[in-house]
């Protein structure tokens, strides 16, 4: 097995394998006259020159010279012949990072112009972000540690309960006073005060509950999100005029994009056999 500080410079020479064929094929069918031969593999006039061309769009000010580049070719064509003759396309590892390589390279191959289609202009986004506002809310939190007893979750839910029940329905105290005496994680010594949050940053179930409550001031009933219960106080929406529209159209490329990654893998679930054992994997 190989070292791992090794293995990046192993699948880096490795991943060339799998654009070679294309960029070889590519040049031949503008230029094959031969410019040098590593043993059996002849580098052509037109595979040069689209490499060239390509680091011409990456080196601005100076890009390199026909006799470097070449030189670069040569060096790349040795390694991967030395990477194939010691069979690190058969090392465990390697494989498992040239298949990250190949995952990579169909999404690009398949949904980069889909995601490049992508557009939102500034009356959308205002349409989107009336219904997905930056919101700011305080919460009363009593966590749930991974692996607890169906008891232990109980006990957590009292723990809660008694504090809605005691202290909030009763009005002893206020909902700042009761989130610093007994609410958990971070957020406790500030009075639960969350701070504005876009929706991506939220727990999703947080938000939708939190956004429902609509008029600041409102208080939730507890609600269960992976990471424990909750007591949700909305205090602010932020207005459209105040908000970070690029951070909106952001948030609206991002769910596009994943609709689209979603309905390409959906179509390749159809057409092969999946199977999950759920039954294994419960939380």
């Amino acid at each position: 097995m190989i070292k791992k500080k090794q293995c990046f410079w192993i699948v880096a020479a490795i991943s060339l394998i799998i654009f070679f064929k294309i960029d070889v094929c590519q040049a031949l069918s503008q230029d094959s006259t031969e410019l040098a031969r590593v043993n059996e593999r002849v580098i052509t006039r037109g595979e040069l020159n689209k490499k060239l061309e390509e680091s011409s769009k990456t080196f601005q000010l100076q890009s390199p010279t026909k006799k470097t580049m070449l030189d670069d070719l040569i060096k790349r064509e040795l390694g991967i012949q030395e990477a194939l003759r010691q069979r690190l396309d058969h090392d465990p590892e390697v494989i498992d990072r040239m298949n990250t390589v190949l995952y990579h390279a169909l999404l690009e191959k398949n949904l980069a112009q889909d995601f490049e289609k992508i557009h939102t202009t500034d009356d959308e986004a205002q349409a989107y972000y009336s219904k997905n506002p930056d919101i700011r809310t305080s919460q009363i939190f009593v966590a749930l540690r991974p692996h607890l007893t169906p008891e232990e979750q109980k006990q957590a839910y009292e723990r809660i309960k008694k504090i809605k029940d005691t202290y909030l329905t009763q009005e002893k105290m206020s909902f700042a006073e009761a989130a610093q005496r007994f609410s958990e994680g971070t957020t406790a010594p500030m009075g639960g005060d969350m701070g504005y949050q876009p929706k991506y940053q939220l727990d999703a179930h947080y938000y939708q509950i939190a956004l429902k409550l609509s008029t600041p001031g409102k208080v939730s009933d507890i609600i269960k999100t992976p990471f424990g219960y909750h007591i949700i106080k909305l205090t602010a929406i932020r207005p459209w005029e105040e908000t970070d529209r690029t951070q909106v159209k952001r948030m609206i490329f991002e769910e596009q994009r994943t609709a689209l990654f979603e309905k390409f893998m959906n179509k390749l679930k159809r057409q092969a056999q999946v199977s999950v054992k759920q039954e294994l994997i419960k939380d």
